[in-house]
């Protein structure tokens, strides 16, 4: 029997995405006219999708994508063309960052083409990134008199270093993928054939591990970057302890000690 698809599936403009399979959520940006250009519409679909995949337990994992050519060239800069500062103030685009990036589930993102602006800023929202070998990846805001605004400037900063981010941001110079590699912003390059297949097969892996605890994983590793270690450290203490107590836990240890594969259920 076919399964019925999510009503946060129906109605959407700018991005694709497919019925979830194997626990993986499938989204794919859709303008490709626009080279995918972020705008607040996009954003909206994306932040919204991404809050009810959140109650969905046919959901334990997101593959997050773009064009063959081009992931997304950055905002849709005829939106920003006549707002005031009271107009960015007030944008609710804020608001579908904030969404994203409170996303509590992996995503796993694979990028091909240009991933630029406030498209590599969404790219940095991915937990893990896969690149084919032709990416790029930059900010170039600055050749626009202005400067990121969604997090470019502090995430590519932890990312990549203070000098690399500083070249980025200042310069406009794009980083290749081979590059972002060695730098930290992305996991693996690939062929661009292949990048989806194998941000696709790492997130069906993931979608199959304990979902609290792949859950907690994320908060845990992300905390990292936020806080002191000494704080961090009491945290994923707190995580830790609070994992035992979850049927997962119990499922994960009996399975490995009757020598069978284990079947998670998320609670």
């Amino acid at each position: 029997m076919t399964r019925e698809s999510p009503p946060y599936l129906a109605g959407l403009e700018d991005i694709l995405v497919g019925q979830p399979e194997d626990f993986v959520l499938t989204i794919r940006l859709n303008r490709p006219k626009a080279r995918n250009a972020l705008r607040t519409q996009l954003l909206k679909e994306l932040a919204d999708v991404l809050a009810q995949a959140s109650n969905d337990d046919d959901v334990r994992c997101v593959l997050l994508t773009g064009g063959e050519k081009v992931f997304a060239a950055g905002a849709d800069i005829t939106e920003m063309k006549d707002k005031s500062p009271v107009d960015v103030i007030n944008d609710p685009r804020g608001h579908y960052w904030a969404a994203i990036r409170d996303f509590a589930k992996p995503i796993v993102g694979a990028v091909n083409g240009f991933c630029l602006g406030g498209g590599n800023e969404l790219a940095m929202h991915c937990d893990i990134l896969f690149a084919g070998n032709t990416a790029q990846f930059g900010q170039p805001e600055i050749n626009l008199g202005i400067i990121p605004g969604a997090g470019g400037t502090q995430r590519l900063t932890q990312m990549v270093g203070k000098s690399k981010a500083m070249r980025m941001v200042l310069s406009g110079e794009f980083m290749s993928a081979t590059e972002a590699e060695k730098a930290g912003l992305i996991a693996e390059v690939c062929e661009p054939e292949l990048t989806i297949d194998k941000a696709l097969t790492l997130a069906k892996k993931i979608a199959k591990k304990p979902p609290l605890a792949a859950r907690l994983a994320k908060e845990s590793v992300l905390n990292a970057a936020d806080t002191l270690l000494s704080d961090g450290i009491k945290a994923e203490r707190k995580s830790f302890a609070t994992l035992f107590a979850s049927s997962d836990k119990q499922e994960g240890v009996s399975a490995f000690m009757e020598k069978r594969k284990p079947t998670f259920k998320g609670h």
